[in-house]
This record gives C-alpha cells, structure tokens and sequence, in this order.
C-alpha cells in the first residue's frame, strides 16, 4: 500500500513537471543575423539587446547567429523568424541562400531591419522577400511619420504625426506587388536634397514608405527602414512597433 501511495506521488509529480514545462515553453523563436559586407551600423549593438529584452518581456527566444557555417537547414529548424538586423552586402552563398527560401516556403517569417534593404541586390529572391531595394539617402534629419494603415498592431507611439530622426532610405520600385505600406514619411516635413558625403537624395514623392508587410512565397515578410540611429533601439514606440512586426512574421497574428 506505501509504495503504490509513493508511486501515485510519484506519477502526479511527473504529470506536474510536464504542464509546468509545456506552460513555459516560450512562444516562438527567433534569429538574428547581423552579418555585414560593408557599413558597419552604430545601432548593431544596441539592437541586438533590444530584440533579445523584447525577448525577456514578451516570452520569446532572440538567438544571435554567430556561425557563418552554422546556416543550415536543421538549424533553422528550429526558429519560427530570421531577423536580419542592419545587414549589409552579399552575406550568403547559394547554399545558404536556398536554406533561406525553404526556410520561407515552409510557412516561416522574415524581419527586416533598416539595412536589410542594402543586403543581396543579385539574389532576386531576396528582393521580392524585402519588397523594395535601399538606392540613396540624404543626410540625417527629424521629419515627420505618417500613419499609412491603422489595422497594423504597435502603432500607438505613432499617432499625431510623429516627429522622428533618421537616415531617410530612398527606395528604388517595388520588386514585388502586395506590398502593405504601413508608416510613411513626410517629404515636406524635411529636405531630401540635404548632401551626404558624396551623395544626396532626389525623394520619393508623394509616398515615401518606411515599414511594409507583405505574405511571400509561402511565408510572411515585415520591414522597417527605421534604425539607423542606436537611440532608436531604446524609444518605447520603435520597440512595440518593431515587437509587433516580429510577433507578426513569427505567428502570422495581428
């Protein structure tokens, strides 16, 4: 009669460790490439320690890839999102770049952070994932950010036409249509003429985009081309924003 008691003890200890367990597993998990083949951005750092506290907060895991070799099919296995965090360059070979798209076509997601769009201009694959290319940017000023589509979740920062710093991307035409625009900036609201090194911008016109999404080959696809500035990865409203695009990509779930 003990050791059946002690057996049953036993048996609900093991059920209760299970459900404990299964109640903590977190709720996706994402991986952050940050592999650069040309301008090293300022804000690498900061986020990174962003992603992976909004990780902490919001009960994901934020892996940092570390491997150049490691970007296999089994390891990506076991992520629900790439983030690619101000990458720059030709970052992936053909091996890679195919892990990539099975990775997408299996119903898996894709962040896209400020640079992302200055990443694999031959791989047109990857393009259509972005949606637009990076091509030209003036010098950093504030300007105004206007809402484009309410329904997208984490915009609360943004209401009222927000005043924002930033390197203004200019964009070359979609790769891709669907494309979901999101947050645009305000063209009159700063001067895209202003010279940047050698270069200038010329503007985008009447819709300067900034943060689109759009579902792709399978998979989810979110982009932003704020983040340049480090200060960036500590404002609030950035990171509900930027939360929400990942939560987006990760789950499908708005």
């Amino acid at each position: 009669m003990k050791a059946s008691k002690q057996f049953v003890i036993f048996l609900l200890a093991q059920v209760c460790f299970f459900t404990l367990a299964r109640a903590q597993q977190k709720q996706f998990k994402a991986l952050i490439v940050t592999t650069t083949r040309g301008w090293h951005h300022e804000s690498l750092h900061a986020g990174v320690l962003a992603i992976q506290e909004l990780g902490r907060k919001n009960f994901f895991d934020a892996v940092l890839f570390e491997d150049p070799n490691g970007f296999t099919d089994k390891f990506l296995s076991q992520f629900q999102v790439v983030i690619f965090l101000n990458t720059t360059g030709d970052i992936f070979d053909s091996a890679q770049q195919k892990v990539m798209e099975r990775f997408i076509e299996a119903g898996k997601g894709f962040v896209g952070i400020h640079s992302a769009s200055d990443t694999e201009y031959e791989w047109e694959w990857y393009t259509k994932l972005v949606g637009r290319m990076f091509h030209i940017h003036p010098a950093i000023q504030t300007a105004r950010l206007n809402i484009i589509d309410n329904s997208f979740p984490g915009l609360q920062g943004y209401t009222g036409n927000k005043w924002w710093t930033d390197e203004w991307y200019e964009f070359g035409a979609e790769k891709i249509s669907g494309l979901n625009y999101i947050l645009a900036v305000d063209e009159t609201s700063y001067n895209p003429n202003v010279q940047w090194g050698e270069k200038k911008g010329v503007g985008m016109g009447k819709l300067h985009p900034v943060a689109w999404y759009h579902n792709y080959d399978g998979g989810r696809s979110f982009y932003t081309a704020l983040g340049h500035m480090p200060e960036d990865f500590s404002d609030p409203a950035f990171l509900n924003f930027l939360y929400s695009g990942i939560f987006w990509a990760a789950t499908g779930k708005k």
